[in-house]
């Protein structure tokens, strides 16, 4: 199937390329709305004065007490876009564990005899979703190592780890690197890197799987430039292979961008076998297998214990990341792997066991879907429950106190600990407030214009009409919120 791409989403694609103290303790008491007197709920009238369409949902609560100490529509339910990151990273790290650590592995089903192995070698991934290429140019080293230096069978790849996804969300372009596949064996977080540069009258191309010290040359993506005046991209599945187009009106002298990848483990093994191949170790053309047969461990990759990971996910907001995770913690709870809508289903349930009296609504572990709902109330419970903030308030990014022009406001007491989420026509933060005064507060705030959202959906564009300065005025709103509570004298 091809699926067009619009001039302004490629272009903008483009541009962009990618606790302790009270907080560490439950509430003293349940959590309570406090009746306030005529004019005294100062967010209220933020929202009202700012003309923001749609709905704002806010609450924040003292972390001491529990007590709510000011809310605005606190029990709407809205999509909480990447806010859902920080349940995600909570599920993984109560039900894999802080130290736990998705591996990587090269099998072999027969002897090594002589440095010969007389049988096949297994790429066999474990769901790492931050596998980048130098650590295939490691683990290649690593096979070196251990003496081997041919191989008599065939190459496997195995990437039933987790569950595969063709991509998060259907309802996303087939071009953005935000909405990968996610399988068993990921890498590069699932993109290949499209650089184009004008040579004459024509331009030169390459697709390579570039990290930080290399850049090999893949086939498994292809791309071809075409004359036409829209769509800028197409996309085709020509069996093993991501077939691109690209209208060439639409390239400038040169410059580059990354897409996804929907054949990762065949993309992963090619890598692989370019850097065997530097040692020696030829290799035939991988195969995909859906079981693994019987082997032994010839060297493995670990990733970072899943506390690190989590701190990367709410820091860079990675979709891969928390998909992957997800997946991981529901596969380890249920015993088996489950889909996405069914793993999303199995957190949320997980979140209203865990805290008790709320009832978010999950139909992924990225918040890249708009049909996720949380309110700001049961975001503050859940930010507030028991032991929640001793393990997530540590990796929750730290974001500055801004003025109307986002410039810094120094302030050496108030922090803010939270995570983000922006989706076209929604943005949400949620997390942790100390106030210049020393108060602890947990706070959440969704805003949403879900009319607007449905029409933009509607273009097809990555940035329809009107999202960007709808975004803008949302956070800016949020930051007003968030200076008062920071600055207040209270």
């Amino acid at each position: 199937m091809v699926k067009p791409v619009s001039r302004r989403g490629f272009l903008a694609g483009a541009a962009c390329s990618l606790a302790t103290g009270a907080m560490a303790e439950a509430p003293l008491t349940s959590m309570r709305p406090v009746a306030r007197a005529a004019g005294e709920n100062a967010v209220r009238q933020m929202i009202m004065r700012s003309g923001l369409a749609g709905k704002v949902g806010f609450a924040i609560a003292d972390a001491a007490t529990g007590e709510i100490v000011e809310a605005v529509l606190p029990d709407l339910a809205q999509p909480p876009a990447s806010v859902t990151k920080a349940f995600t990273a909570l599920y993984a790290l109560e039900t894999l564990g802080p130290t736990h650590r998705f591996e990587t592995r090269l099998l072999g089903t027969g002897p090594v005899i002589d440095g010969i192995l007389e049988g096949d070698l297994i790429l066999a991934g474990g769901g790492d979703p931050n596998l980048v290429t130098d650590q295939l140019a490691e683990l290649a080293t690593g096979l070196k190592e251990t003496g081997l230096h041919e191989v008599r069978g065939d190459f496997l790849v195995w990437d039933e780890a987790l569950t595969n996804l063709a991509e998060i969300d259907a309802g996303q372009d087939d071009y953005v690197g935000y909405n990968p596949t996610v399988t068993g064996l990921n890498l590069n977080f699932n993109r290949v890197h499209f650089e184009w540069k004008k040579e004459g009258s024509d331009f030169a191309t390459t697709m390579d799987a570039r990290s930080e010290n290399f850049r090999p040359a893949v086939t498994s993506a292809r791309i071809n430039i075409v004359d036409r005046a829209s769509p800028v991209f197409t996309y085709r599945d020509v069996g093993d292979v991501d077939q691109w187009t690209v209208a060439r009106r639409a390239l400038n002298n040169g410059g580059s961008r990354w897409l996804p990848v929907r054949h990762p483990a065949l993309y992963c093994a090619e890598v692989f076998a370019t850097f065997a191949r530097s040692h020696g170790i030829v290799l035939k053309r991988a195969r995909s297998i859906a079981e693994l047969p019987n082997a032994h461990v010839l060297t493995t990759h670990q990733g970072v214990p899943m506390t690190q990971l989590m701190r990367g996910m709410l820091r860079f907001s990675t979709n891969i990341t928390a998909e992957a995770a997800g997946l991981a913690a529901t596969a380890a709870r249920a015993g088996e792997n489950r889909g996405l809508r069914t793993s999303a289903l199995g957190m949320a349930r997980w979140a209203t066991d865990r805290v008790g009296g709320i009832a978010p609504e999950f139909v992924d572990h990225s918040g890249l879907g708009d049909l996720s709902r949380v309110t700001a109330g049961d975001m503050v419970r859940f930010l507030l429950a028991k032991d929640v903030a001793t393990t997530l308030h540590p990796i929750l990014r730290t974001l500055p106190l801004v003025d109307d022009n986002r410039q810094r406001i120094p302030n050496e007491t108030a922090l803010i600990r939270a995570k983000t989420g922006t989706l076209n026509f929604v943005t949400g933060l949620a997390g942790y407030l100390r106030s210049a005064k020393g108060r602890e507060y947990a706070f959440a705030y969704f805003a949403a214009d879900l009319d607007a959202r449905e029409r933009g959906k509607l273009l097809g564009s990555e940035n329809p009409p009107g999202s960007r300065s709808w975004n803008n005025a949302a956070r800016s709103l949020q930051n007003r919120i968030l200076r008062h509570w920071a600055l207040r004298a209270g």
